[in-house]
């Protein structure tokens, strides 16, 4: 037997984990000089009034990685019950948590040498991750083995491309975390750039829009119908940071270019990768040829 484990940062809330019987550990954030634990602090996440106090711009917010205590607390009572453990989780590029991660599992093999740890980064973020867990959560719940998810997950993880627009440039050139992203480009009015994960699983900045959102979204579309592999036969995911209305206009040209019978899932992008990017933005994540 062994337990399946996502972590908040893959755009997986509480109840998406509960769907697959799945835990869910939760990546903190500190706001107004709080630190939070999604589902955790809350089990709800308010976008829009979280995305608002952003949008103030007088709030200072930043992440932090977990500690190895933490993530003992995570998985040592599943391994006191006999229990293995599957842990898939968003891109170890993107923090140093994995070094705690790391740490604290050497410790546990050690008090516990018949269990078995076994992780999967997904090589992404967000919607990029939310793909390949899904997928995965659904392996799971058809009882397959950590080594015949191990085996899926190489198929599954560089299909599942990403692709988003910054819209506030103020928020990723703070965070640093995204390749090719210059600074000073938040200075320039109209500016959009376009993002995707690479296979890497790293942010990397690939082109750009000019003008309003709609070219930003239009930009995205491009590379989704040259991406694509059977789009429909997958899940596909929007993500957005309390853009509504977005979503809607992108709806509209999934439609056009797919027909009204392709279905996705909407989620909030999670308030930890929020930090980073700021409100009014909206992704894309599906099945491609490659990332």
């Amino acid at each position: 037997m062994y337990k399946l484990f996502f972590d908040s940062d893959c755009d997986i809330t509480l109840e998406i984990a509960r769907q697959y019987g799945a835990e869910l550990i939760s990546m903190p954030y500190s706001i107004k000089g709080e630190e939070i634990f999604p589902y955790k602090d809350w089990e709800k996440f308010d976008a829009q009034e979280f995305y608002n106090i952003l949008r103030k711009g007088d709030a200072e917010q930043s992440t932090m990685a977990l500690n190895e205590s933490e993530y003992i607390n995570y998985f040592e009572p599943v391994l006191k019950e006999g229990n293995d453990i599957l842990y898939v989780h968003f891109s170890r590029e993107m923090s140093a948590t994995f070094n705690s991660c790391d740490a604290a599992i050497k410790k546990l093999l050690e008090q516990y040498p018949g269990r078995r740890i076994q992780l999967i980064d997904t090589k992404g973020i967000t919607i990029c991750s939310f793909l390949s867990c899904v997928r995965i959560g659904e392996l799971y719940k058809q009882g397959k083995s950590i080594d015949e998810i191990v085996e899926a997950s190489k198929e599954i993880i560089p299909h599942s491309a990403a692709y988003f627009f910054a819209d506030n440039l103020k928020f990723f050139a703070k965070s640093g975390r995204v390749s090719g992203f210059a600074g000073f480009m938040g200075g320039m009015i109209g500016i959009k750039p376009i993002i995707h994960i690479s296979n890497e699983g790293k942010m990397v900045s690939i082109d750009k829009a000019i003008g309003n959102r709609k070219k930003a979204l239009e930009k995205i579309m491009s590379y989704v119908v040259s991406k694509e592999d059977h789009i429909k036969d997958y899940p596909i995911v929007i993500a957005h940071a309390d853009a509504p209305q977005l979503v809607k206009e992108f709806d509209a040209m999934l439609k056009k270019q797919f027909g009204d019978d392709i279905k996705y899932i909407v989620v909030d992008v999670n308030p930890t990768a929020g930090c980073h990017c700021g409100p009014d933005v909206l992704g894309i994540g599906f099945h491609a040829k490659e990332r």
